[in-house]
């Protein structure tokens, strides 16, 4: 079923969680992270295929590697974001989207909004932080 938002909507506690509404306006907003992100992707490769390094002075020549350098991992972590993405879009699909991994919780709407991917709810993710510094200062 086709859901038209508002230009204006924007989810709140007083509905249903997740809702056919909210499952709308999340993806639409994954979508177009996406989409701003696969431009991005397309400039940085524009930038990187416009040509070899032509500069004859040493110190520009390593300016211009480590800039290319830079944007590679810019574009290698645009693209792990835009699996995430995609994984988040899959879950709007499956009806499990914004629901916890870890609790089944609803994760909450002002931190999907900050954090569209978001699969763990604040609670949950605050205990693997901690168990992460902790396995980590082993």
């Amino acid at each position: 079923m086709l859901i038209t938002l508002p230009p204006d909507y924007r989810p709140t506690d007083d509905e249903e969680f997740m809702n056919q509404r909210q499952q709308e306006y999340f993806r639409q907003k994954l979508r177009r992270w996406r989409h701003e992100l696969l431009r991005e992707a397309g400039d940085t490769l524009a930038s990187l295929s416009a040509g070899g390094i032509t500069e004859a002075d040493l110190t520009d020549r390593a300016s211009v590697e480590t800039d290319r350098a830079l944007e590679l991992r810019t574009r290698d972590r645009s693209r792990k974001l835009a699996s995430k993405i995609d994984q988040a879009l899959e879950r709007i699909d499956n009806g499990t989207y914004g629901y916890c991994e870890e609790t089944g919780e609803p994760i909450g709407l002002r931190r999907l909004e900050a954090r569209p991917i978001a699969t763990l709810s604040i609670e949950a993710q605050e205990r693997h932080e901690r168990m992460e510094r902790v396995h980590r200062d082993d």
